[in-house]
């Protein structure tokens, strides 16, 4: 069946029930009024409390708040405000850690979710953007560190940072930070962002990492799509337009589907660039063609390499491939790889549901 034929809106919700069902639980098991995510399932951890996954907590927020426009229920509402208090409680009562690129997706979550279930988290948000403009040095041309006390300037920090920025109104310092993506990060042989730069004691960079992650190119783009339609300046459209190009010519395989990197973190980034492909292709109508193509193919993929476990999908941690039966020390026992999954098909939805 064409990607076009199907409802994705509707695969999305069932992709969503099979998270909640698996994933969703109280806090510590037992607290009332909350909702954490529980990073594997089945669990192999018997401690309650371990490990703690603070941007995947992020990202399952984010999700919700993708299922909450799809499909306004109270029922989420009430869960996704228990969530963002329940962040906070497990981060032993602060927003905040050491690491740039996780306050700056919290921070997104949170401001999406605050739209959606009433006046939740206004203080992170206060937090969180006081704690990036501190990360901001001219150490290496400019950017913000990936974490406090390090060398390491990274598109994963700079690229949500820009992107929350712009959207809370702080379009100078949004701006800034992405021309300096722009002047220090795409690789010159195939316009890929590539994952960051080594800063010396001097401040000079003293050398790049060359790695090339989806969720680069992802977060790169939506910073620029957010510029381009704030700002207006037409180098964050001819920004975007080339990143779009350079990820349908040099990342994606030839069909349009984009390349995992395994359990773990790694289990987030393919999804992370299809939501800013889906953003893409809905604000900007000189990118809708490239970046739907891509979104659509790998939803396909995705979808038609699932397992179904108990009822419900299981994702593949690569598109590519199909999907195995989780386990212990397989990617698709991560949370991070099934919300990847189910992020990829609220980014369809979106772009099947809203003209562009």
């Amino acid at each position: 069946m064409a990607a076009a034929e199907v409802d994705w809106s509707e695969r999305a919700g069932v992709a969503e029930r099979a998270v909640v069902r698996r994933h969703l639980r109280r806090f510590a098991g037992v607290v009332p009024g909350t909702r954490i995510g529980r990073v594997r399932w089945p669990r192999r951890v018997p401690a309650p409390l371990a490990p703690w996954h603070y941007w995947w907590q992020a990202h399952l927020l984010d999700c919700l708040a993708d299922a909450q426009l799809r499909s306004p229920s109270q029922r989420r509402a009430k869960a996704i405000a228990a969530m963002v208090r329940s962040i906070r409680l497990r981060n032993g009562g602060s927003w905040l850690n050491r690491y740039y690129d996780d306050i700056a997706w919290l921070g997104l979550a949170v401001q999406r979710a605050g739209a959606l279930a009433g006046r939740c988290g206004p203080s992170a948000l206060t937090a969180i953007t006081h704690r990036l403009d501190e990360g901001w040095t001219e150490g290496g041309g400019g950017g913000i560190w990936w974490r406090r006390d390090d060398d390491f300037k990274n598109a994963p920090a700079n690229g949500p940072a820009a992107i929350l920025l712009a959207r809370d109104g702080q379009l100078s310092f949004a701006g800034a930070i992405t021309d300096w993506m722009a002047e220090t990060l795409p690789d010159p042989e195939t316009g890929l962002v590539r994952d960051g730069v080594r800063v010396g004691p001097d401040g000079a960079v003293r050398a790049v990492e060359p790695f090339i992650y989806t969720y680069c190119q992802g977060v790169y783009l939506g910073a620029c799509v957010e510029l381009a339609e704030r700002d207006g300046h037409q180098r964050w459209a001819d920004r975007a337009i080339g990143v779009v190009d350079a990820v349908t010519h040099r990342l994606a395989t030839p069909e349009g589907v984009l390349p995992g990197s395994g359990g773990g973190d790694g289990g987030l980034f393919a999804g992370i660039a299809a939501r800013y492909l889906a953003d893409a292709a809905l604000r900007r109508p000189e990118l809708a063609d490239a970046a739907s193509r891509v979104v659509l193919a790998c939803a396909t993929a995705a979808w038609d390499g699932r397992a179904e476990i108990g009822g419900g999908p299981v994702f593949s941690a690569d598109w590519r491939q199909s999907a195995s039966e989780p386990g212990p020390g397989l990617a698709e026992a991560d949370l991070s790889v099934q919300l990847g999954g189910w992020m990829l098909l609220e980014a369809a939805g979106r772009i099947q549901r809203v003209p562009h």
